[in-house]
């Protein structure tokens, strides 16, 4: 019993008014009309068929969207094609594509060269992850001085407090009642 797969491609026009995640349905539907489970063979072909309709749907604008750290962001692309990103790196045959798809990005100057090769695009700048740790550093640093100053300040206020009704409370204990 051989199954055929039905892959759902909505009109350009309508694919704008939905996000990325509507625009690909893929069914699969056995010879006799009902849907049933795929197995792992059939899950892998379903997944390959809807990234290379994701690849087909994408600009070298959307594509640049989602570069991070000079490769595609591998949990964008596993959001926007409805599959776990797992399937990246398991199914040996959308491995295959994306890393053909992530070369001919490089050629095309859209990804920045591999870490292996000096030179860089001019339009990418490479951020380190370093760098950008850093920074959130820095300003939690920062937030954190100015809560610790702020509590200071006002621990001093309470300490003002507190010894002004000190003085209220022993004048209340040795005489019984309160002065004015």
């Amino acid at each position: 019993m051989s199954s055929r797969f039905v892959i759902y491609w909505p009109v350009q026009q309508l694919a704008r008014k939905f996000s990325d995640k509507h625009a690909l349905r893929v069914r699969i539907l056995l010879n006799w009309g009902i849907e049933s489970m795929a197995n792992g063979k059939q899950l892998g072909e379903q997944n390959l068929a809807i990234f290379n309709g994701w690849v087909a749907s994408k600009s070298d604008a959307d594509y640049k969207s989602i570069v991070i750290r000079g490769v595609l962001s591998r949990t964008e692309i596993a959001r926007e094609c409805g599959f776990a990103k797992s399937a990246l790196d398991q199914n040996p045959r959308i491995k295959k594509a994306l890393r053909t798809l992530e070369d001919g990005l490089r050629e095309r100057g859209i990804l920045p060269q591999a870490a292996g090769s000096t030179e860089q695009p001019a339009g990418m700048p490479m951020r380190e992850p370093s760098q950008h740790q850093a920074a959130r550093d820095a300003d939690t640093l920062r937030r954190l001085q100015i809560e610790s100053a702020a509590q200071k300040a006002e621990i001093a206020e309470l300490k003002r407090r507190l010894a002004k009704y000190e003085s209220l409370h022993e004048a209340l204990v040795t005489t019984g009642r309160i002065p004015r």
